[in-house]
């Protein structure tokens, strides 16, 4: 059974949904609880990741790959 507390979406990276399943992104969907409302810590730019990205240590998917692709 999936927990449905806020404090809970953090503590495993895997249980919380992705923003597009099956595809190439790793961020997590964005919820009224958990908002895309920060930047990304290595572009700067403003809305990139939600919460649960940010305790999952991601960047945003423009600077994932262009890592990838270096």
């Amino acid at each position: 059974m999936r927990h449905t507390s806020y404090d809970n979406e953090f503590d495993d990276c895997e249980r919380v949904d992705f923003a597009d399943p099956g595809g190439r992104s790793a961020l997590r969907r964005a919820t009224r609880r958990n908002p895309r409302n920060l930047p990304c810590p290595h572009c700067h730019k403003p809305n990139r990741l939600t919460q649960a990205d940010m305790a999952c240590g991601y960047q945003c998917d423009t600077c994932a790959d262009s890592q990838e692709r270096s």
